[in-house]
């Protein structure tokens, strides 16, 4: 690998393993780095722990650290971001909005300003790059450059989080490195003992990380009253098959929809609850409601009238949507192939689909269960590069 004497890079460094293996990888490279950890809104004190992770592992790499303040545009960007979408009833994603607004909007924006040739962050995703030829191919003086960046899944799929990152600019992309993107975790930990990092073991963040180890439900409840409803149950259509199938699905949720005015008629109240705004689609944990003879799982949820809707079983229809409608669209490349691969959960094994973006419909080739509005539509083609991605409505 040649090394990139005088190239500068700057570091994200939250104060996990990953972006100090990032740096010490970058260093060991040849580049100029420097370390900087963006100070966000934070609700537990874990903060201050990271910052000073952070400031070690900089120290032991012999590398500049700053800090910069990004607590009260988190808070606007992302947190309240977050609780406004709640309170419309809809499931935002505030990694996405934190990658897009903090990370590679604000950090890169500074990072750029003040003279770095890069930006680098312990992501777990990879930089393809679309080549087009430059001189005669008959000539020796014929090269291939990069024509276009795009992002490509990690090496270790069960920590890539090209998911999250659908939203980032395209044309950020040139000047961005993910130095872990070719790396498994086990790896990645190795090498923090290697290079002496005193964070080789510590412990990945879980869940929304500016919420540390508060519940989500206990910090939406400081923005938005708690008020008793019921929960409801809604009927299985099948006659006696458990296959689901498309038409099922959309006759299900179409069904749905037409029974939320006569309640009483078409669902079954089997309990209360203190808020539709705090479940999301999907849920299973914490609905309040035994005694079934499958799990129970929310199908649907009004926050005007309150109303939570259950279905018994993973497999009830009423999880599944054939389609879905984007808002937000972005994407890395113009041209679309005509079928895609998406997912649109974290960690999510990809389906097939067919996107248009002209009407920004998502339409699935088989139906896909949990997708809830606000969060993430993300499409990759055959080859495993994201051409982009959209919010759920």
């Amino acid at each position: 690998m040649k090394k990139k004497l005088g190239k500068k890079v700057f570091v994200g460094m939250s104060g996990g393993v990953d972006s100090s293996v990032a740096a010490a990888l970058l260093k060991k490279e040849g580049y100029d780095v420097i370390g900087v950890h963006l100070k966000c809104f934070n609700v537990d004190g874990c903060a201050e722990r990271d910052a000073e992770d952070a400031r070690r592992a900089a120290e032991h790499l012999d590398i500049p650290f700053y800090t910069f303040d990004y607590e009260k545009e988190y808070k606007q960007r992302v947190v309240d971001h977050m609780v406004a979408g709640y309170k419309k009833g809809i499931t935002p994603n505030p990694d996405v909005m934190c990658n897009k607004e903090i990370k590679f909007g604000l950090f890169y924006d500074k990072a750029i300003s003040l003279g770095a040739d890069f930006v680098a962050t312990g992501h777990y995703v990879r930089l393809g790059t679309r080549q087009q030829g430059v001189g005669n191919r008959k000539s020796k003086n014929f090269s291939l450059i990069p024509k276009s960046y795009s992002l490509m899944a990690a090496r270790d799929t069960n920590k890539d989080q090209s998911y999250f990152l659908w939203a980032i600019k395209p044309e950020h992309l040139a000047r961005c490195l993910f130095p872990i993107g070719d790396y498994k975790k086990p790896q990645v930990r190795k090498l923090a003992e290697k290079f002496g990092l005193h964070n080789a073991l510590k412990k990945d963040s879980q869940g929304i990380c500016f919420l540390g180890q508060v519940d989500l439900p206990d910090f939406l409840k400081k923005y938005i009253k708690p008020k008793k409803g019921p929960i409801v149950i809604v009927s299985d259509p099948r006659p006696s098959s458990r296959a689901v199938s498309a038409g099922h699905a959309i006759r299900s949720r179409q069904s749905l929809r037409a029974q939320r005015s006569n309640l009483t008629k078409e669902f079954i109240q089997i309990g209360t609850h203190n808020g539709a705004h705090f479940f999301t689609i999907g849920q299973r944990h914490g609905i309040g409601v035994g005694g079934t003879a499958k799990p129970l799982y929310v199908a649907e949820k009004d926050v005007k009238k309150n109303i939570v809707v259950v279905a018994e079983g993973e497999d009830h229809p009423a999880l599944y949507r054939k389609s879905v409608e984007l808002s937000d669209l972005n994407l890395f490349t113009k041209k679309i192939p005509k079928k895609v691969w998406a997912r649109v959960r974290y960690r999510q094994p990809l389906f097939p689909a067919v996107l248009n973006p002209k009407t920004y419909s998502l339409v699935f080739l088989r139906p896909v269960k949990f997708v809830a509005s606000g969060q993430s539509a993300v499409f990759y083609d055959k080859k495993g590069a994201m051409l982009g991605g959209g919010i759920i409505n």
